[in-house]
């Protein structure tokens, strides 16, 4: 007996539903195209090219980047040519032994960045929070008045 017939639509695990819901959407299924205002997002986005990942990039601004150090936060500054600037974030468990506490840190310094942005071209920063800091609006605002100061 041959079963495959009796399987119809649910051959590929999606069912009728599925196909119904992304025609009348009028959008592709996938994610990556067809997003409206790609370009306008892009500007104020954080993308992975806008951060710093790799542990050769974090040592290299570790020993050879400019250090300047503002109300407890340090910063690890290098220009580089043209480009969008790039992101690091030194968060260790010594800041907190919480892992929703450090994510606090983090979260609140990549929105500061993302909204200074602009005024960063072309550099690399790397930055490392006081110990005792928390994720805060204070905080945010605090890493952006900062940020200014790093911007040339």
């Amino acid at each position: 007996m041959d079963f495959s017939s009796a399987a119809g639509p649910f051959r590929a695990g999606r069912c009728c539903a599925h196909g119904a819901h992304a025609a009348a959407s009028g959008f592709p299924s996938s994610p990556e195209r067809g997003v409206p205002n790609r370009a306008r997002q892009a500007r104020f986005g954080f993308g992975p090219d806008r951060r710093l990942s790799r542990r050769g990039e974090f040592e290299r601004l570790l020993t050879h980047g400019t250090r300047r150090s503002f109300s407890g936060y340090t910063f690890y500054i290098e220009r580089r040519g043209a480009g969008a600037p790039r992101l690091g974030i030194l968060v260790s468990k010594r800041h907190s032994a919480k892992a929703t506490e450090r994510n606090g840190i983090k979260r609140c310094i990549r929105e500061a960045f993302r909204l200074e942005q602009s005024r960063l071209e072309g550099i690399d920063v790397l930055i490392r929070p006081p110990l005792g800091a928390r994720g805060s609006a204070a905080m945010l605002a605090r890493v952006r008045e900062l940020l200014g100061r790093v911007a040339p």
